[in-house]
């Protein structure tokens, strides 16, 4: 295995794996776009919301999954499409699906760090805290405004996106029912999230959460998945229900079309 200062060499190209975003042949499913001018963030925000079709017909509430990398050109419709087959197929209930469409991706899903070839990344990093307060202060209300809501909510991600799920796992873990990561940046800031796992996993709240995670072959993002499989089997977490999904014959870019469908239905199956 490459010393990790060496691994970090690499950072610029997981970062530039942005989401590989939808791909020609997906169709964009019919949604809606609204904007939100953030006081957190201090810019206007585009929002996608695909809603499933039995929402039309009735007049329940529904569970909400939420999603950074959210705009028509990154993942939204790829996820939303999935989300439709996976409940047609009776795999999940239906629910609404929120996209945050991505300004400054690097500054928004990253945390602090004290490592400086993290910060060669982009010229600001660092901004998840404010980017998670976008998400519970405003996005939460206006979405809860608008639409009929559960209190059940979600949040799936990928690469530097995945980091941002793990990282509100860990230090918010009250803010979603069920969390899913594709190939986290577990690398960060020398391994923060591992290195503090323990202390967040002791203050873990009452409620039952669902955290499945998944590392492809990518040296520097499988070691760090692993690690934190370990430590969580190590420990005794009667609140929490998770798998980790090693996936060694996918790439960084592959594996979240690969694994979404059963990530999903694990995470949100009825």
């Amino acid at each position: 295995m490459k010393p990790i200062y060496a691994l970090l060499l690499s950072t610029v190209f997981f970062f530039s794996q942005c989401s590989t975003g939808s791909q020609p042949s997906d169709p964009i499913p019919a949604h809606e776009t609204i904007k939100i001018q953030s006081k957190q963030l201090g810019e206007e925000r585009v929002i996608n919301i695909w809603t499933a079709e039995s929402y039309k017909n009735s007049s329940e509430p529904l569970p909400v999954m939420y999603m950074a990398d959210g705009g028509i050109q990154e993942d939204f419709p790829h996820i939303a499409n999935t989300l439709a087959k996976l409940i047609a197929e009776k795999k999940i209930k239906p629910l609404i699906l929120v996209g945050i469409e991505n300004t400054e991706r690097r500054r928004d899903l990253s945390g602090p760090t004290e490592v400086a070839k993290d910060r060669e990344i982009a010229p600001v990093v660092g901004g998840s805290a404010k980017f998670r307060a976008f998400i519970k202060e405003e996005l939460f209300p206006e979405i809860n405004q608008r639409y009929r809501t559960t209190e059940e909510k979600s949040i799936i991600g990928e690469s530097l996106s995945g980091l941002f799920v793990m990282e509100t796992f860990f230090t918010a873990p009250d803010m979603f029912d069920q969390y899913i990561a594709f190939d986290p940046s577990l690398w960060w800031n020398n391994q923060y999230l591992i290195r503090t796992a323990d202390d967040h996993l002791s203050k873990f709240p009452d409620e039952p959460k669902r955290l499945w995670f998944a590392g492809s072959d990518a040296s520097d993002i499988s070691v760090h998945c692993k690690a934190l499989a370990a430590l969580l089997t190590k420990g005794q977490y009667p609140n929490l229900t998770w798998t980790f999904s090693d996936e060694p014959n996918e790439k960084h870019h592959t594996i979240f079309r690969a694994t979404k469908e059963k990530a999903i239905s694990w995470a949100l199956g009825q």
